[in-house]
């Protein structure tokens, strides 16, 4: 299970590292510690936080996130597959990203719900980038 540091779950989620620490500080996701001591969020307990973090209205949570180049980094939150079709989610943010592609595809990415990836979108395509 990949896990993300304070600094690396703020970047994900549109925030400042303050801002995550706050958050993991009050009990809004849970962290476990490292051998060095470090803070570290579970990827699962990360995706599950960004899909809440998204759905809420609360104005300190609505900072803003810019893309560049289309390109959305974000965590996996959900991954539906078919026998040959798959639908992938991210959260980017306050961006929730959809896309469909091939489960071979996914496959090859070894995508697993909590993974950090990025979503490039050109047109009416989301291509899903491993990080």
């Amino acid at each position: 299970m990949q896990s993300y540091t304070i600094g690396q779950a703020a970047r994900l989620l549109g925030v400042s590292p303050d801002t995550a620490r706050r958050w993991a500080d009050a009990g809004r996701v849970a962290t476990h510690r490292d051998e060095a001591g470090r803070r570290l969020i579970d990827g699962k307990d990360l995706a599950a936080f960004s899909v809440a973090l998204a759905r809420t209205d609360n104005a300190e949570e609505d900072a803003p996130y810019t893309s560049a180049r289309n390109a959305f980094p974000g965590i996996v939150t959900a991954i539906k597959l078919g026998d040959v079709a798959a639908q992938v989610e991210i959260q980017a943010g306050p961006h929730r990203l959809v896309s469909l592609l091939t489960r071979e595809a996914v496959e090859e990415l070894g995508l697993e719900v909590g993974m950090e990836a990025t979503a490039r979108v050109k047109s009416t395509n989301v291509h899903i980038d491993r990080v």
